[in-house]
């Protein structure tokens, strides 16, 4: 997943001024870090000396300093020009873009309670921030006698883009609502920008108390040596010295439940998982009830029907309706194929109960990951057990990663330990072009954190513009559990497809060539974002990356080829859980945005309304959980827009990336001229153009839905 979309629209929307007659915060002090531009490699900001006292009086110093900016622009008694209004609101923020570029970054990286405090201050102010401008009307007179002029002013296309984006997210953002409307529409961007704030904090703190613990070691049966002695280690940090504690990524699935043996921990870990944020201290149902009610007010302000209607009008998808109609396109053929992979685990657990003496038992969600590991190994006659070995951190990275952007664009890469970081596991790497020339910084932050929030994203630390002269710092964010030291890092099939996944993010921001900051890298529409990460995924099964990385960590002797060929073979296995899951979560997400003012639920109706949601939809298959329940999906419910309305991306974008994925074995795969037509055509362009625009000018026709069925084994029917 990238955050960069995320992170554009929060600085985009701190692109603002408060009333031109506030009063303006005290100067920054000259010490501060944030005070001047870096004067490091890429303008990498000097993580060594910024400390968590730094952020506010940055971020206040900085809207000031904007507010003064746009006042000039206001102010200006010239007749508005491109250059001295766009670009002038191009220009603006500086020293605010630099504090929060960091502040945001770290506060989902690398948080504390000082970040969250900050962040609860100073969500509220930033959206007034933001509102000043885009609801400043002499301000928007300006863009629109430009805009109204737009075709005599003889731009060229970006400039034309960027001024016709400028209108497009003022009268967005309410520019033609009357005064008392503005003040209405101030209230509820504050309040829903405290929320979503506070909603994700909330969680943090849940995922966190919910992890279990585990009294011995026997419980713990079917984990690795080195997964038993991570949860000794977790436990003792939490003070439970002598017993183990398994931690919880975000999703409702948890990894060991593919390993574990004893059914009632196997219980308890999911119910943990999935139980979290219902009720006690860390309920976030109220916050939901609230997000959901404020956004649904606020696009009726706006003169939308539902937030869905807003959002979407903005992305590719355009309509509520284009968008309900590709998930029930989707539907019923992944919930016929998790039934079929569930009658076959349920087949497999009576057969061992009948063989074992036992009572069988009706197969539930917590059993899934266990006995899907167990039909894999029976059909593929292989295990993760038997892959991660294979498939060592630093080696997928390098040997991988790395090793196929090397082979398709002409990059190289080379670790630099000369640079400020964050957190001690982060690596830097300088990335050189094709021509040897410096193209930017990659940072990898592989590593679980009780301080970072789950998942796996993107951010940029410096967008690239020519407008700036900046080059790109781009970081990619994982959770891979860390192992006890000397222990070596051994990562499963998904962790594998994560890491390629987020690198795709990290080349579309590295390739980015665009001259507005705006337009830059990942800052495109939600649905197509995650088209470049999507399709990156190809390279991890390419046969000469895959043999290039997949070697034995002890012995470097590389992966059997019956082994690799089994891998391969079981691409399509278990897709109909994977497909429902994540349906399930979109379709939620939907529901919960496409409900009017007036219609959305109370805090104590949540629960029946996902249940309800789920069941109307047809995807309520128990065994299948939702990706992400309510309570706990930050996608949505974490930022002022995020993925709200917008989950349905993935699997829209994934329909561009499996028609990338065909066009590419059907033209000769892992060539440079391939890479470097996709890298002309699409990953250097941005937002610059159209994003349908940039696709069609690449595959040289509308976007397909063959061959993501096909990839997802979606082909069989339905029931």
């Amino acid at each position: 997943m990238s955050t960069s979309k995320l992170a554009a629209a929060l600085l985009t929307a701190a692109l603002g001024t408060m009333t031109m007659n506030a009063i303006a915060a005290p100067a920054l002090s000259p010490d501060n870090p944030f005070a001047r531009e870096s004067t490091l490699p890429f303008k990498w900001p000097p993580l060594d000396r910024i400390k968590n006292e730094h952020y506010v009086p940055a971020m206040e110093a900085g809207m000031a300093e904007q507010r003064q900016e746009v006042a000039d622009i206001v102010h200006n008694k010239a007749a508005p020009t491109f250059e001295n209004t766009i670009v002038a609101l191009e220009r603006s923020g500086q020293l605010l873009n630099r504090a929060t570029t960091v502040f945001f970054a770290l506060s989902s990286s690398n948080t504390n309670p000082d970040i969250e405090k900050a962040q609860t201050e100073m969500a509220p102010k930033l959206s007034a921030h933001s509102d000043s401008i885009y609801l400043d009307a002499t301000l928007f007179a300006r863009v629109k006698k430009l805009y109204d002029q737009r075709q005599s002013l003889k731009l060229d296309p970006e400039s034309l883009r960027l001024l016709e984006r400028y209108h497009t997210n003022f009268v967005r953002a309410g520019a033609n609502l009357s005064e008392a409307q503005k003040q209405e529409l101030r209230a509820l961007n504050e309040k829903i920008s405290s929320k979503t704030t506070e909603f994700r904090q909330l969680v943090l703190k849940g995922d966190n108390a919910a992890a279990i613990v585990v009294d011995t070691k026997a419980e713990l049966d079917g984990l690795s040596d080195a997964q038993i002695a991570t949860a000794a280690e977790a436990a003792k940090t939490r003070g439970k010295e002598g017993k183990y504690v398994l931690t919880l990524l975000n999703t409702t699935g948890q990894p060991p439940l593919a390993q574990l043996k004893n059914r009632a921990v196997r219980e308890r870990l999911y119910k943990a998982s999935a139980g979290r944020g219902w009720s006690g201290e860390f309920d976030t149902t109220k916050l939901i009830a609230d997000i959901v009610k404020l956004r649904a007010d606020r696009a009726k302000l706006l003169g939308y029907p539902t937030h869905a209607a807003y959002v979407l009008e903005d992305e590719t998808a355009l309509t509520a309706e284009a968008v309900n109609g590709m998930l029930n396109q989707l539907a019923p053929a992944a919930v016929a194929n998790a039934k079929r992979e569930a009658a076959d685990m349920q087949q497999l657990i009576d057969e061992q109960a009948k063989a074992n003496g036992t009572p069988s038992f009706q197969l539930q969600a917590w059993d899934w990951d266990f006995y899907a590991e167990q039909v894999r190994a029976k059909k593929y006659a292989y295990d993760d057990a038997q892959v991660r070995p294979y498939f060592e951190l630093n080696r997928v990275l390098v040997d991988g990663v790395l090793f196929a952007a090397q082979e398709l664009y002409g990059l190289k890469f080379t670790e630099r330990k000369d640079l400020p970081i964050y957190q001690e596991d982060v690596r830097v790497f300088e990335v050189l072009d094709r021509d040897g020339s410096q193209l930017g910084l990659f940072l990898f932050d592989p590593y679980a954190r009780s301080n970072k929030r789950g998942g796996a994203w993107m951010n940029s630390f410096v967008e690239q513009s020519r407008l700036f002269g900046n080059k790109p710092v781009v970081t990619n964010t994982l959770n891979i559990p860390k192992p006890p030291a000397g222990q070596p890092t051994l990562l499963t099939w998904d962790e594998v497809t994560t890491t390629f996944h987020e690198f795709g993010h990290a080349i579309h921001g590295l390739f980015s060539s665009v001259q507005y900051p705006q337009f830059s890298g990942t800052n495109v529409p939600r649905d197509f974002v995650e088209y470049p990460s999507q399709y990156n995924e190809m390279w991890a099964t390419e046969p000469r990356v895959l043999a290039n990385y997949a070697k034995h960590h002890q012995t470097g002797a590389a992966m059997p080829k019956a082994l690799m060929d089994k891998v391969l073979a079981a691409q399509k296995f278990n897709q109909g859980y994977a497909t429902t899951e994540y349906l399930a979560a979109a379709i939620l997400d939907q529901h919960y945005h496409q409900l009017a003012p007036g219609k959305t639920p109370a805090a104590g109706d949540i629960a029946a309304f996902e249940a309800n949601a789920l069941k109307s939809a047809q995807v309520d298959f128990a065994p299948v959980p939702p990706r992400y329940r309510s309570t706990y999906f930050l996608h949505i419910f974490s930022s002022p827009i995020g993925y709200s309305a917008g989950y349905y991306a993935y699997i829209w974008s994934e329909v561009l990336a499996r028609d990338t994925e065909h066009w590419f074995k059907t033209h000769g795969g892992l060539k440079r001229e391939n890479g470097d037509l996709l890298r002309s055509k699409v990953l250097s362009k941005g937002f610059s153009a159209d994003a349908l625009t940039i696709f069609r000018d690449f595959y040289g026709k509308s976007p397909e839905i063959g061959p993501l069925l096909e990839a997802r084994g979606l082909t069989g029917g339905t029931e």
